[in-house]
């Protein structure tokens, strides 16, 4: 087991250790640390859930079927093909979060391409942009907007009503970037692309559970159902659909113990840097004048330095009222997309770009994801303050 550890879970354990060392050591009192952790089992909770909600729904080929009807449909058009693509990356990234548009639906794609003789490398762009950019509009979408729940008071309904405007924003960017930058004639191979042929699902119960514990998971968060509670109740309906029916794929690879250890370890970290002087650096960095624009760029600036899970939780603590704590989020969702190791689902990203052997020129990568980055940001942010 050992052996099969990567890089990045190395840095999650290592992380957790020096959070558990700071306890010990006092640096973290202990109150202060129960405090911090009470507020993320149900985050915890939530998170398991809509993993293995989201992997099971994949080997079941609900995301193969759509994915390849879709590519039917567009008919060999590319222009129709970009719009139905970016619908359905913006629409999986919404409901069942970042996470599983980056890991679950890019290999999907990225199979998808040389069947219908497609380039790989702007579908590949198209998961992880809209992956980061599209995960403004539920709580769901993003962990970090979870994690702001607590302090913005909304539910889920009233959290879209804030946030529809400046998700059209980033998302109406992020197409326009996409498409100049990647699908437009000039950047691909072909005027038009082969259809592929449409294969049969190999277990149609299965198929039909996965698909129905989506529209549940969906219906529950728009019903104001807690997030735990839908993403538990929806992930049993799959998980007992293959229990009955390919109990082999249960295995305990689907549990995203990854997450969980990197999660507890950044909330007991996060608190102790801020208890000794981290906060008054962030209060230094926005500002004062609680001003929208400057805190958005200090949490995108921060994604892009050290990843965007714990540059959110270094500013959240000194962000002094819900619309700033909003266009934090937006610099943090939004403005992940320059670096690698900018959010978590671009690193799994990268991973599965290199495993299905897509090159991806870095500069290239770099240069229009700064693009995407500033343009992206100031629109999102303007249709927050010109909603407000």
């Amino acid at each position: 087991m050992w052996r099969r550890l990567g890089v990045l879970d190395w840095i999650r354990i290592g992380l957790l250790a020096l959070g558990l060392l700071f306890v010990a050591t006092g640096a973290l009192p202990l109150r202060d640390a129960v405090e911090s952790l009470d507020t993320i089992w149900p985050l915890l909770i939530f998170l398991v859930a809509v993993i293995v909600l989201a992997e099971l729904t994949k080997e079941a080929q609900v995301f193969d079927v759509i994915a390849a009807r879709l590519a039917v449909f567009g008919r060999g058009n590319y222009a129709a093909l970009f719009l139905l693509c970016t619908a359905f990356a913006s629409f999986v990234t919404i409901f069942l979060n970042l996470d599983t548009t980056a890991v679950l639906l890019t290999p999907v794609m990225l199979a998808l391409a040389p069947r219908a003789r497609i380039a790989a490398l702007p579908l590949a762009l198209t998961t992880i942009w809209l992956a980061n950019t599209a995960s403004l509009l539920l709580p769901v979408s993003n962990l970090t907007n979870l994690l702001a729940m607590n302090k913005l008071g909304l539910d889920a309904q009233q959290f879209a009503a804030r946030m529809w405007a400046p998700q059209l924003a980033s998302i109406a960017v992020t197409m326009a970037f996409l498409w100049i930058f990647y699908w437009r004639r000039g950047q691909r191979r072909d005027a038009r692309y082969t259809p592929p042929l449409l294969e049969p699902v190999a277990d149609r119960v299965v198929f039909a559970a996965a698909s129905v514990a989506c529209v549940v998971f969906i219906g529950a968060l728009l019903l104001k159902v807690h997030v735990a509670v839908a993403a538990s109740a929806a992930a049993l309906i799959v998980v007992l659909a293959f229990l009955v029916r390919e109990r082999g794929r249960l295995t305990w690879r689907l549990v995203p113990w990854q997450l969980v250890i990197f999660v507890t370890g950044l909330f007991l970290v996060v608190p102790t840097l801020s208890r000794h002087g981290l906060a008054d650096l962030m209060s230094w960095m926005i500002g004062v004048d609680q001003d929208p624009y400057r805190t958005a760029a200090v949490g995108a600036g921060l994604s892009n330095a050290i990843n965007n899970l714990p540059a959110y939780k270094a500013v959240e603590g000194v962000v002094s009222n819900q619309d700033q704590l909003l266009a934090l989020l937006a610099g943090t969702n939004v403005g992940p997309v320059i670096t690698p190791w900018a959010s978590l689902a671009t690193l799994l990203w990268f991973e599965s770009c290199r495993r299905h052997d897509v090159k991806v020129p870095m500069p290239r990568f770099l240069l229009t994801g700064a693009g995407l980055a500033v343009v992206g940001l100031l629109a999102t942010v303007w249709a927050l303050v010109a909603t407000t």
